[in-house]
């Protein structure tokens, strides 16, 4: 499985398009062309970046989702509200959509950061401020999430 990995601080123009760093762009070759999808991240102000086979996939599942229940139809609306696909044209760069740029308060620096099968776009001050954890927090967060999966492996022996 292909995790995009780094994080990078780039600018975004006045036309809204985002100069993606060449490590970041050797990375998106792996997906042979293909279009990738843009969207609003659900819990933080940044933008999420899939490559268009992890968006079908996330999609199957959402799919799967009875619409004629109104939390799901709701859910669904939401998820995918200001979804636009977008390609790196032949200068290295994103157009983010305005309506995608004003969600995620973009200005002219910004971060990338890979997420694993996904990467996210931030505006760099946003980003600063999340990663601005102490180390004592992040240590329980660390444990929280990942405690009890390790702590699992350790019984089974």
């Amino acid at each position: 499985m292909f995790s995009f990995i780094g994080t990078y601080e780039c600018k975004v123009d006045d036309k809204g398009r985002l100069k993606v760093p060449a490590p970041l762009v050797r990375q998106m070759e792996n997906f042979a062309g293909n279009p990738f999808v843009v969207k609003r991240a659900v819990f933080q102000p940044c933008l999420e970046v899939y490559p268009m086979d992890k968006w079908e996939n996330l999609m199957e599942q959402i799919n799967g989702l009875n619409r004629f229940v109104k939390k799901n139809a709701d859910f669904i609306r939401m998820f995918t509200a200001g979804v636009k696909t977008v390609d790196v044209d032949a200068a290295g760069r994103l157009q983010i959509s305005k309506d995608l740029i004003a969600f995620s308060g973009l200005s002219k620096d910004a971060v990338i950061t890979g997420a694993g099968e996904l990467f996210e776009i931030w505006d760099k001050d946003a980003y600063e401020r999340v990663i601005s954890v102490d180390e004592d927090g992040f240590a329980a967060l660390a444990e929280e999430v990942m405690g009890n999966g390790a702590k699992q492996q350790d019984d089974v022996s």
